[in-house]
């Protein structure tokens, strides 16, 4: 009795693949295994488990831009110092000699000591805590205030629409630095919660207009219209299919607008409307030290090189998470 025989050598190299219309047609065997393969995987040398979504795809294209890993590593840096300033700084900050007013560097003292006489070595590395605490917690608030209200106005739309609309209308015809002078003249808390309030106050009118037009336009997709014929209530929606996509324009604008406002704190301080003594500010340190910038100008240099360099790091960092998450630039 004849054995069966095995592949011969045509048949080792193809397979067969069902057609649309209940056929079957030959493929190489190389072809059939990349129907089967799908997508490379992240290196682009292997199968993939599963399809990248856009954040993955996102973090991938982070980790490669050296814009991010710069300014990355500088706001950790900022982050650790303004959590444990002690680990750089072992001087008190509020702590002056007027003996040693205006002078420069000396050994133990690199940034040489202000008008009062207190470290500005000290105070520069105390003052990122301010800053960094200002910037994230504005920029917190805002995202979510002007998430949710344009969020809502840009799913309901008509009469909430509307009045939305022209409520931000107003507050973007408001000057910021204007307002902050008016508004905060009043307050005599020397704390950071009355500039936090303010920055909230007139910044969530960006944030919910760009919330509203990104989920006026997620709304209109296939995958939504499918899940309310299916029946899903609006709070469903909202949670589940509308707000993971729109949610990415938000992210980016808040990220970049972190760093405004932490200049914008520096500004309102200097002008004396936004942090006061015996808060640790870089523009505080800015203010006073500007009437002695030709006698004493390493007093200015510090403090507005920091703010300088932590007001950049945001930015560079918006601009590449809003690399990463526009589709259009893939």
């Amino acid at each position: 009795m004849p054995e069966p025989q095995g592949p011969g050598p045509e048949s080792s190299h193809e397979s067969i693949a069902p057609t649309g219309a209940g056929g079957a047609m030959d493929l190489a065997t190389s072809e059939g295994f990349t129907l089967e393969k799908g997508p490379d995987g992240p290196d682009g040398g292997g199968p993939a488990s599963r399809p990248r979504s856009l954040w993955s795809d996102a973090w991938r294209d982070l980790r490669r831009n050296p814009v991010f890993i710069i300014s990355g590593l500088i706001i950790v840096f900022l982050v650790i110092i303004s959590i444990w300033p002690s680990l750089i700084a072992s001087g008190n900050p509020l702590s002056c000699d007027l003996a040693k007013a205006q002078e420069g560097s000396q050994p133990g003292h690199p940034f040489g000591f202000n008008g009062q006489g207190c470290d500005v070595y000290t105070r520069t590395v105390y003052g990122a805590r301010t800053s960094v605490v200002v910037g994230v917690l504005a920029s917190l608030g805002v995202a979510v205030v002007g998430s949710v209200l344009g969020g809502l106005a840009g799913f309901f739309g008509g009469f909430w629409d509307a009045i939305l609309s022209r409520i931000t209308d107003i507050f973007f015809g408001i000057p910021v630095v204007l307002g902050g002078l008016v508004l905060l003249s009043v307050v005599t808390s020397a704390t950071v919660w009355p500039v936090i309030g303010f920055m909230v106050l007139l910044g969530w009118p960006q944030i919910s207009r760009i919330a509203r037009g990104s989920v006026i336009t997620v709304k209109q997709n296939d995958f939504v219209q499918a899940a309310r014929a299916l029946g899903a209530s609006n709070p469903r929606m909202m949670l589940r299919h509308v707000l993971p996509n729109a949610i990415a324009p938000v992210i980016v604008v808040a990220t970049i607008a972190l760093g405004t406002f932490i200049a914008l704190e520096a500004t309102l301080s200097y002008l004396g409307v936004g942090l006061k003594p015996p808060t640790v500010s870089w523009g505080i340190d800015i203010s006073d030290a500007s009437p002695y910038i030709r006698n004493a100008p390493h007093m200015l240099l510090w403090p507005a090189g920091a703010l300088a360099v932590t007001v950049l790091a945001f930015i560079m960092l918006g601009d590449a998470v809003r690399d990463a998450l526009d589709p259009k630039l893939r």
